[in-house]
């Protein structure tokens, strides 16, 4: 007996265009964070914050999307996930317009952690409905596309606008993107949650499932804190360190096209090769990609920084993510990913501003995010391995005939 038709104008729950609906939901309260260069850069140049100013305001912002996160990971469960989403877009793109009429540093910073708040509890909705797809990792992978693809576009043209029409087009964009997300939400399927656990029986002591899931969850915290750091003012080191504002927005936004590399590896890989081998050298890339920030005062070593650092960080964070999804079926660990995820987004660039207000300088600066993101390594690949090999035994299981 099949189940209830799904209405015409609905999509596919797994398919492509759903994989591509459910990034702009996920994406749509956090999407500030793939144009934070500009955001950061508009603020001091369009509105004369200091760099210590602007890093705050994009701190509060994140901090607050992390609290608006925590309060999805209850929702999710209790309340119709598309009401809560309609509900949110609308608020955010009020804010979003009403923060061009912002000019002072305290009312943005105000008015921004209020932004943040509602958004994270779409963002952790979004992702707790991924976290209920068939395949989550190629979900966030698709996220992941999304992001970069469209954050390429606002670093390539925003901070040229800014001299021109102020901070206008920054907001502007966001109200855009929301107003988009919106128009999507009918066409998406209901997503309960999923019947069954993924967790076997056998998993339930918690030594199995929970260890795995705090590494997990501590190394996305480093490095997401780690890139954000460097991304919050990667258009002010490149502009510090000799480029013109055409050349670091260039580099920026072809960068982050080419960083699309990274998440259709995931949409393409899967877990096919496990999760382990693709991590261990997407870190090793990072690591080094970084290193190279230290002589951001080159063109071409600036582009080729930036274009290693994306695409691995569209490589390394759909992972992460798809592993907490594994460990609960109604979406409530990638939710809780989620927070974790804007905490480190959040803590990224308040340490920054930190650093660089203290007169420390960029070199500092790339530094530290560099011990971060190996701590962050050294984290992620124990329960990597630890999933790979459940993974594997379970095929093996499988394959036993009855």
């Amino acid at each position: 007996m099949s189940g209830p038709r799904r209405p015409a104008y609905k999509i596919a729950p797994d398919g492509l265009p759903a994989a591509v609906f459910l990034a702009f939901l996920a994406t749509a309260g956090l999407f500030y964070v793939n144009i934070m260069a500009a955001i950061v850069d508009g603020l001091v140049s369009g509105l004369g914050f200091t760099d210590a100013q602007a890093g705050q305001v994009a701190a509060v912002n994140t901090y607050g999307a992390a609290i608006g996160a925590v309060l999805s990971i209850f929702t999710i469960a209790r309340l119709p996930w598309r009401r809560t989403a309609i509900v949110c877009l609308v608020a955010l793109i009020g804010i979003d317009l009403l923060s061009i009429w912002i000019t002072g540093a305290a009312a943005m910073i105000a008015l921004r952690s209020i932004h943040g708040l509602v958004g994270g509890l779409l963002v952790g909705t979004g992702m707790g409905v991924i976290g209920r797809t068939a395949n989550p990792d190629r979900s966030f992978g698709m996220l992941l596309f999304v992001q970069f693809g469209l954050g390429g576009l606002g670093v390539l043209l925003l901070p040229r606008l800014v001299p021109l029409f102020g901070v206008a087009p920054l907001f502007l964009s966001l109200a855009l993107f929301s107003l988009v997300t919106t128009v999507m939400l009918p066409f998406l399927p209901d997503y309960p949650p999923r019947p069954t656990p993924v967790s076997k029986p056998d998993d339930a002591t918690g030594t199995v499932v929970w260890t795995p899931l705090i590494l997990a969850v501590s190394a996305l915290f480093l490095f997401q804190a780690a890139n954000m750091a460097l991304l919050a003012y990667i258009f002010r080191l490149g502009v510090v360190s000799g480029l013109s504002r055409n050349e670091a927005s260039g580099a920026l936004g072809l960068a982050t096209w080419v960083a699309l590399a990274g998440p259709l590896l995931v949409m393409i890989l899967g877990r096919r090769y496990g999760r382990f081998g693709l991590l261990f050298v997407g870190m090793l890339l990072t690591l080094g990609g970084n290193a190279l920030f230290h002589w951001s005062g080159y063109g071409v070593i600036y582009l080729l920084a930036n274009c290693a650092t994306g695409i691995t960080w569209g490589l390394v964070v759909p992972y992460l993510f798809g592993m907490t999804a594994e460990f609960d079926s109604a979406g409530r660990t990638a939710a809780a990913a989620s927070v974790i995820s804007k905490l480190g987004l959040a803590s990224g660039p308040l340490i920054a501003s930190f650093i660089l207000g203290s007169g420390a300088g960029f070199n500092v600066l790339i530094n530290s995010a560099l011990a971060a993101m190996a701590l962050a390594m050294v984290l992620m690949l124990p329960p990597a391995l630890a999933l790979d090999r459940r993974a594997r035994r379970n095929e093996k299981e499988e394959k036993v005939p009855l």
